[in-house]
């Protein structure tokens, strides 16, 4: 059932996201574009210059949003798009940054919503002001209270289930969960998801995302203290290298899985010190909520008909890493 729902909303999200890029191609050429001529010389119409603000909950050393900010600037480049990048991890100082974007009139702005509370009020005003907004990563339940126009992401909760089916089929007893940003949505709907599915006995263990020498410790510790765990799962790409050391100075002899992926984590799949991945395809966020500002520009185009666009989940291993090798080229 599971995996049957998240193939049909996969689908369903791939298709929106090509039928908006045809949408935009067809409008970039019809007569209501506007024509600002082009430096090439090709004669092709030019579309009018854009500035978007990306503000996301990006902690320092997190190379997932590396991933998501290269997806944008490439739909940047493509639609004309001045790009204004930002990031906080705190809620409130997210938010400010979110009210700096208003006042400096951008025609949009994608953001994240990890801190919904905490975000809701300045999103609200740049509604209010007239600037669509979109959202990306997390906030696929809040985005819409708070007038934002459409979400792209992985719903987190299948998300979790697909990694708990996964575990199930590696033949795993017990696991434990790794957060690194309590009271993040996103990372406990994962952790429940896998709950959710999981045979085995499962548990959470936060960690301080923000200091890797203290994620290591407490992974550590806790793998010492817990002989029968046989699975570590954490929830970003940067904490499943540190993992791999914590396993090692514990002497244990768990196995480790991890949801987002970057360079360093195709390797480690590849030679086995991570066992599978789950991939939510964040350069496909970034680029398609960059891309989504131009579509409502040129036409009030909407993705995803008020549902959320899927970006995931899709469980990577060893046998099928092939498939996402052009994200890493560097990595051969």
């Amino acid at each position: 059932m599971l995996k049957s729902r998240k193939t049909r909303w996969m689908r369903f999200g791939l298709a929106t996201i090509a039928a908006g890029s045809a949408l935009l191609l067809a409008a970039c050429g019809s007569p209501a574009a506007k024509d600002t001529g082009d430096a090439s010389g090709s004669g092709a119409p030019k579309t009018e210059k854009l500035k978007v603000a990306l503000i996301t909950h990006q902690a320092p050393g997190d190379t997932f949003w590396d991933i998501v900010r290269s997806g944008a600037e490439n739909a940047a480049d493509l639609n004309n798009i001045e790009l204004l990048y930002s990031s906080d991890p705190d809620g409130a100082r997210q938010a400010q940054l979110v009210q700096q974007a208003v006042d400096q009139k951008v025609d949009g702005i994608v953001v994240t919503l990890a801190k919904a509370d905490a975000m809701s009020g300045e999103v609200k005003k740049a509604v209010d002001a007239g600037i669509p907004v979109f959202s990306i990563n997390a906030g696929e339940e809040e985005y819409k209270a708070m007038g934002v126009l459409a979400h792209f992401g992985q719903n987190e909760f299948i998300a979790g289930q697909a990694v708990g089916e996964q575990l199930n089929k590696e033949g795993s007893k017990k696991a434990v969960c790794v957060i690194q940003e309590q009271g993040h949505v996103g990372l406990e709907a994962r952790c429940a998801g896998l709950k959710d599915t999981y045979k085995g006995a499962s548990e959470i263990l936060y960690v301080n995302g923000q200091d890797m020498t203290s994620v290591a410790s407490t992974i550590t510790s806790k793998l010492q203290t817990n002989a029968d765990i046989d699975f570590v799962v954490t929830l970003g790409a940067p904490f499943a290298m540190t993992a791999i050391d914590a396993i090692t100075d514990a002497k244990s002899s768990a196995k480790l899985a991890t949801t987002d992926l970057n360079t360093d984590v195709y390797k480690a799949l590849g030679d086995g010190r991570v066992v599978f991945a789950s991939d939510q395809q964040p350069w496909l966020q970034g680029y398609s909520a960059v891309e989504a500002v131009r579509l409502y520009k040129q036409g009030g185009y909407v993705l995803g008909g008020g549902q959320a666009v899927l970006t995931g989940p899709s469980i990577i291993n060893k046998d099928n890493l092939n498939t996402v090798s052009a994200q890493f080229e560097d990595a051969k």
